[in-house]
């Protein structure tokens, strides 16, 4: 047994089956004591109730999705890097060295110790007013386990968060270098960003389905109060002690029969209204799944913001591309105005004898005078009808 990084750590030698793979888990109790064990998955499942499915969702090496899943005596968590299992005693947390998971580890030994007890100043009270209050203090203790859920939701809630901000930081001055000055190092420096993004906004979609469902199914929520499905399994024995207890040798069975049914039916009533009673849990994910929605809100209006910039990078490529086609216009006309006035040279150029041939100098002065008006009228007559037609923008 030694001791690294405040953390108790323990190394188990035991033959292990094979196959089977040791990983490091810390478990922690109420107290918020922690150790570190290497565990292999009939280790865990020798030490919490679940089955080997359950501990396919907490393999990192298996592509599952988030969940949150209610066992008959344990919770299992699969939140992105923080996988657990929650009993109603303790939390086993899978990989608890890891520099995502340390901060959980902290919190929870901060977190759980604080409902254990009362402090110094509250003991000194007097006995009467400490029985009236056992009952109520009893009823509105926050259960072991929702408290492991809260620190595990706060977390990721909270890593979520952070990300998102950073990404934000990073993204909104690159995108307004980008329409400043669209250039390769620009585009690059926000593809990757874009990158990031959607990859952080799946990530935030699957928290935020996780929760949505769980919310939507009053069952999954009565499934994840452990300590209240551990008491009513604790008093079903002593119900029925207590309804064998009242027959009694001056008692008809007939009397004692309607008497059974009826606390029966009366335990059943009270046990169901109590099972479907699941509005402290629902307070506790709607609080978080609030916040993981403004996180989703944060990341869609960055993604909108994207989209407007996309939309005017796109604004400005057309626009030079028009001017592309108004300079490949403009070099078309005056290519065939000049190829007007290289046809006159050509006739002129021939070597054949004509009358004209002789004594042709101011024959030729006009002759290259109508040239060159021509090829320009026909260059503003095509400048002109693109002009009209909008293919040429008028500045």
């Amino acid at each position: 047994m030694a001791e690294e990084d405040g953390f108790i750590v323990e190394a188990q030698m035991s033959f292990k089956k094979k196959g089977a793979v040791s990983r490091s888990w810390m478990v922690l109790d109420g107290s918020g004591q922690g150790v570190v064990l290497d565990l292999d998955k009939y280790d865990i499942m020798r030490r919490v109730p679940i089955n080997a499915r359950d501990l396919r969702i907490l393999d990192p090496l298996l592509s599952y999705p988030c969940a949150i899943l209610g066992r008959e005596k344990a919770i299992v968590l699969n939140l992105e890097h923080i996988k657990a299992i929650i009993t109603i005693d303790e939390v086993l947390l899978r990989d608890p060295l890891d520099d995502n998971v340390l901060p959980i580890v902290e919190e929870l030994q901060r977190r759980l110790p604080l409902a254990i007890g009362r402090g110094e100043g509250e003991e000194e009270e007097l006995p009467e007013s400490r029985n009236s209050e056992a009952g109520t203090e009893q009823q509105t203790e926050f259960p072991f386990e929702f408290r492991a859920l809260e620190v595990a939701l706060e977390g990721i809630c909270s890593s979520l968060d952070a990300q998102t901000r950073e990404l934000e930081v990073a993204a909104y001055p690159a995108l307004d270098e980008l329409t400043a000055k669209t250039s390769s190092r620009n585009l690059d420096r926000v593809r990757k960003l874009k990158s990031s993004m959607t990859r952080l906004t799946s990530r935030v979609q699957k928290v935020r389905d996780e929760l949505e469902q769980l919310l939507d199914d009053d069952d999954d929520m009565a499934d994840l109060y452990l300590s209240r499905k551990s008491a009513v399994s604790a008093s079903s024995p002593t119900d029925f002690g207590n309804a064998k207890w009242q027959l009694t040798a001056d008692e008809s069975p007939t009397i004692s029969s309607k008497i059974s049914r009826n606390s029966s039916r009366t335990s059943a009533v009270t046990s169901s209204q109590e099972e479907n009673n699941v509005e402290e849990l629902e307070m506790l994910l709607e609080a978080y799944f609030v916040q993981i929605e403004s996180t989703m809100n944060k990341l869609t209006t960055l993604r909108e913001y994207i989209d407007d910039t996309e939309d005017y990078i796109n604004i400005q490529l057309d626009n030079h591309r028009n001017q592309l086609i108004q300079l490949e216009l403009f070099l078309s006309s005056g290519t065939v105005c000049l190829s007007m006035y290289s046809l006159v040279a050509a006739i002129f150029g021939m070597n054949i004898p004509y009358p004209w041939r002789e004594n042709h100098g101011y024959l030729f002065k006009w002759v290259v005078m109508l040239t060159v008006l021509a090829c320009g009228s026909f260059f503003l007559s095509i400048i002109t009808y693109a002009r009209h037609k909008g293919l040429v923008g008028s500045n």
